[in-house]
C-alpha cells in the first residue's frame, strides 16, 4: 500500500461564512476513496463557532477555577459553557464535551485566531464531517471520506498529537477481533483506532503554528471494517473513574 499525503496549501484565511469545502475543492483534484482531514479550527471559523472574549461574563464557578489555574476567568467560562462534565480542575481543566470527546479546556483555543477571540470545537463533529463529505460529493461527484481533527495531549506521555473528533465515510475502529495473526493465533482484543492514526499524521503535516496547512488529503488508503465505539463508556473508563473519585476527595 503506497499512500500519498497531500497538504492543501494556499487557502485564504478562513472567515465566518466561507464555503470551506468549495475552497478545498479548488485546490485538490479528489479521487474516489480519498480521505480528507480538516482541522476543526478552520471548520469552526467558517461556521462561526467562535466567541468574543470581551462579551463573556464569568460566573462564580469560573472565577473559582481561574484562581487555581491562573487563567482569564472569561476563558474558563467559555470552557465551562462548552463542557458537559468537568473531570479535573487543576493543574488544567479536563472536561467532557457533548460529543463524548474528553479534552483539555474543552478544546477551546485562542491560537490561530484574531486577538480577543476564542475558537470553539464544532458542537456536532460527526455531523460536521458528514456535511463536508456531502458537499465534496455534490461539488466533485467523488466519494471522499472525511475526518475532522483536533490536537490533544496524552496520558503518561509528553506532547500533543492529532486525534479524530468527527468522521464520515468510514468506521473509527478497524476491528481485528476474530482474525488470525501470522502464526494462526486468533486475535481477541485488537481494535485499531485508524481515524486517530490518520489524524495524527495529518497534524504532523498541518503543523501547530504558522504553517497554514489546515487540510490534508490521504490517497490510496485501504478500506477497513469495524465500528465507531471509540469512546469508553463511563463504566469502562478506569482513568475517568479515578479522576472523579479524586475530585470527591
Amino acid at each position: 500500500m503506497d499512500i500519498q499525503v497531500i497538504g492543501v496549501r494556499d487557502l485564504p484565511l478562513i472567515q465566518r461564512g466561507d464555503d470551506l469545502p468549495a475552497l478545498i475543492c479548488e485546490k485538490v483534484a479528489f479521487e474516489d476513496g480519498d480521505i480528507l482531514t480538516v482541522a476543526s479550527s478552520v471548520y469552526s471559523k467558517a461556521k462561526g463557532f467562535t466567541r468574543e472574549l470581551a462579551a463573556i461574563t464569568p460566573g462564580a464557578e469560573a472565577v473559582r477555577i481561574a484562581a487555581k489555574t491562573k487563567e482569564d476567568p472569561r476563558f474558563v467560562q467559555a470552557v465551562l459553557d462548552s463542557s458537559t462534565d468537568i473531570l479535573l480542575e487543576y493543574p488544567f481543566i479536563l472536561s467532557e464535551l457533548p460529543s463524548g470527546h474528553i479534552g483539555v479546556r474543552a478544546g477551546v483555543d485562542h491560537s490561530n485566531v484574531e486577538d480577543g477571540r476564542l475558537i470553539i470545537l464544532p458542537p456536532d463533529p460527526m455531523g460536521a464531517a458528514a456535511e463536508v463529505r456531502d458537499a465534496i460529493r455534490r461539488i466533485t461527484g467523488k466519494d471522499v471520506r472525511v475526518i475532522v481533527t483536533d490536537t490533544c495531549g496524552r496520558a503518561f506521555r509528553r506532547g500533543q498529537t492529532g486525534i479524530a473528533i468527527g468522521w464520515a465515510g468510514m468506521t473509527a475502529i478497524d476491528d481485528y477481533r476474530g482474525d488470525t495473526d501470522l502464526f494462526g493465533h486468533v486475535l481477541e482484543i485488537t481494535e485499531e483506532a485508524v481515524v486517530d492514526e490518520i489524524a495524527a499524521f495529518a497534524n504532523f503535516v498541518m503543523g501547530e503554528s504558522h504553517q497554514g496547512v489546515p487540510a490534508v488529503v490521504f490517497r490510496n488508503c485501504r478500506a477497513w471494517n469495524g465500528h465507531d465505539s471509540v469512546y469508553f463508556t463511563p463504566r469502562e473508563d478506569i482513568i475517568r473513574t479515578a479522576l472523579k473519585e479524586n475530585k470527591k476527595d
